[in-house]
């Protein structure tokens, strides 16, 4: 018998991304706009929140959760944006965090 499986992988990231142990070192330009996903597909679909520098991330006009928090949005950034971000993902099942230094150049 034969068995076949094709898979899609698609990656969006015109920035550098640096893995520091669990952290990521994102640097971007001032001006532009930054997306910063949490991985998870996780099955039930998990709860995600985000945090910048400690606290739960406000949404704004220039800072947008998109698909349910999985993506966040930063638009028009600036050198205030920078800093530590960290996305925690949590069902039934148990959690998981992602954290990422983002520095703002321009």
């Amino acid at each position: 018998g034969e068995d076949s499986r094709s898979f899609h992988v698609s990656i969006q990231a015109p920035l550098s991304i640096v893995s520091i142990g669990e952290a990521y070192s994102v640097t971007a330009v001032a001006g532009g706009q930054l997306i910063l996903e949490c991985p998870e597909d996780a099955v039930p679909p998990p709860h995600i929140e985000w945090h910048r520098e400690s606290s739960p991330l406000q949404e704004d006009a220039r800072r947008q959760l998109l698909a349910g928090g999985r993506f966040l949005q930063i638009q028009a950034l600036g050198a205030a944006d920078g800093g530590e971000y960290s996305c925690r993902a949590t069902n039934a099942l148990g959690d998981t965090s992602l954290r990422v230094q983002v520095e703002v150049h321009g």
